[in-house]
């Protein structure tokens, strides 16, 4: 079970793509060994409160977190924020308006698997998810390749992606969004810390340097996607940069007794790191 002297700094909820309630994330942290588990939900904080009270109740410490949808060079880049503080009513309407993009990427998705020949609708997929969805969530991706695995269109969620949603893919769409660097900004302005995530999935580390000069304070180095090399060119980037080094499993829920992307504390860092992912008390006054 370890020491719970780790943390797990990357995972989602039923408040964006995850299938798992926040407080099911966790006691699977607590389960897992770890000390801390960061609720890091796309675009929304709206899991956090959950995730928070579970936390105080399980004697696990729960790190405040978002990530934040961004495109650079016209791919989806995505920032993490650590202890931004979630009741900032200015953050709050940042994200709202990233869920509206998100609505707007989804009804394109539609439209473009319904020019495939494909029979889905957005309500098809707000019904699919409406047990589970509170104001404030998020819907994306995931929940279009359920209906699409439900309806029979695809055998796996996996499948749906590879055709038709991941970038490249048949009906992938991927409208105007905010600059990374804006995302960093507002992080910082909600009192957090901004991390780039799996940077190895980008494939262009020419692009990660430049991020990196953007006011980043951190970088995700051991991420469930990224290869052993991956790590190590990240950690040197780390070092030679600065940046805060942290981990995550990005963990989204177990479908068919499998983890996506991996489970909760595959990936972990010394819980020490939250020391310099917190805000100083006299920031805080």
């Amino acid at each position: 079970m370890g020491n719970r002297m780790e943390a797990d700094l990357h995972s989602h909820t039923t408040a964006s793509d995850g299938i798992q309630a926040p407080r099911a994330n966790v006691q699977m942290a607590l389960e897992a060994g770890l000390g801390a588990i960061a609720i890091t939900d796309h675009d929304t904080i709206s899991g956090v409160a959950e995730a928070l009270a579970a936390g105080s109740e399980l004697g696990l410490i729960v790190v405040p977190g978002v990530e934040i949808s961004t495109v650079a060079n016209g791919q989806d880049i995505h920032i993490l924020g650590y202890y931004i503080d979630i009741e900032n009513e200015q953050f709050l309407q940042r994200l709202a308006s990233l869920r509206d993009t998100r609505d707007i990427r989804n009804e394109m998705i539609i439209a473009r698997l319904q020019e495939l020949g494909l029979e889905i609708t957005m309500d098809e997929v707000i019904q699919e998810v409406a047990n589970i969805k509170r104001k404030g969530d998020t819907v994306g991706r995931p929940h279009i390749a359920a209906v699409l695995l439900n309806k029979g269109y695809v055998s796996t969620i996996t499948e749906a992606f590879d055709r038709y949603l991941a970038a490249g893919a048949a009906a992938y769409a991927n409208p105007p969004r905010i600059e990374p660097a804006t995302a960093i900004a507002w992080i910082h302005d909600a009192g957090g810390k901004a991390v780039l995530a799996h940077p190895g999935i980008y494939h262009d580390d020419a692009l990660v340097e430049a991020i990196t000069l953007q006011g980043l304070d951190g970088i995700e180095v051991y991420h469930a996607d990224h290869s052993p090399d991956d790590e190590l060119r990240y950690q040197a980037l780390a070092e030679r940069t600065g940046l805060l080094m942290t981990a995550g499993s990005d963990f989204h829920g177990v479908r068919d007794g499998v983890a996506f992307h991996a489970a909760i504390g595959s990936k972990r860092i010394g819980i020490e790191v939250l020391d310099r992912l917190q805000p100083l008390k006299e920031e805080q006054l």
